[in-house]
This record gives C-alpha cells, sequence and structure tokens, in this order.
C-alpha cells in the first residue's frame, strides 16, 4: 500500500540509509573522503561493520514497507532498525573519537547524520502505523 503516509517515511528511510550513505562521507582525512565506498574497502573491522549496518538498515526499511498487512510486525521490525541506527550512530561517533589528532586535515562530513535523519523518519512511521492501528481497532469495536 504504496499510499499510506508510512509506506513514504519507510522509503524515504530506505533512501537515506542506502542510497544516500554511499553520496556524502562520514568525514574527510588527510584530503580523503571516507564514505561506504571505501569503508567496505578498507582494513579497518569499524569501517565495514559501518557499512554493513547501513545496507541492513535499508533492507529492515524496505521488509517493513512490504509487511503492510501486519501493522504490528511493522512497528517491532522499525524499532529494531532504530535500535540498529543508534548502534550505528555510536559506532560512527566512536571512529570519528579515534581518528588521530595528529591529521593535518580531518572534517566530519555530513554522512555522519545520515542515522538520525533515518531514526526521525522510522519514528515518524511508527507514530502512523500506531495511528492506522488505532483506526482498525476502534472500527472494529464499532461493530
Amino acid at each position: 500500500m504504496i499510499q499510506r503516509v508510512q509506506s513514504l517515511y519507510l522509503i524515504l528511510a530506505a533512501i537515506v540509509s542506502g542510497l544516500l550513505a554511499f553520496i556524502f562521507p562520514f568525514y574527510i582525512y588527510n584530503g580523503e573522503m571516507v564514505g561506504i565506498e571505501q569503508a567496505f574497502m578498507a582494513d579497518s573491522l569499524l569501517l565495514k561493520a559501518i557499512a554493513s549496518l547501513f545496507m541492513l538498515s535499508a533492507g529492515l526499511a524496505l521488509v517493513s514497507l512490504f509487511l503492510f498487512k501486519n501493522r504490528n510486525t511493522q512497528i517491532v521490525i522499525n524499532r529494531l532498525n532504530i535500535i540498529l541506527n543508534f548502534l550505528l550512530l555510536g559506532l560512527i561517533v566512536y571512529q570519528l573519537q579515534t581518528l588521530s589528532g595528529e591529521a593535518p586535515v580531518s572534517e566530519k562530513g555530513i554522512g555522519m547524520f545520515l542515522p538520525i535523519v533515518a531514526i526521525v523518519l522510522l519514528v515518524l512511521a511508527n507514530k502512523a502505523i500506531k495511528k492506522d492501528e488505532d483506526l482498525v481497532k476502534s472500527v472494529d469495536r464499532l461493530r
């Protein structure tokens, strides 16, 4: 059911986690932009975990999108995705804190804020799903 507002939120969350993570870097280190593409090729296990969690988050958002007939399962998957994005945010912050302070130039990229955007979209989707569930329950009470 694409016409539901929570479907739009879930599609946007999948786009933020899956597509925009490839476009925006997490940080710039010694003039090199470090994003998901570089994270998959890096030797660091932490960077590979960050990249994998971004893809897992996008996948969970898409799975939740197609479970529109079971709203309670949709809410549970979205909550797991929110927890996953908090973990992802923590790993990104940890990676930024463990960068060498001796670097001549190191800047934070906009990609580190993508999990926050995904969390907001997932919370909005959960609110809309809950509203639909309450509407269905109220109609069932009238019968």
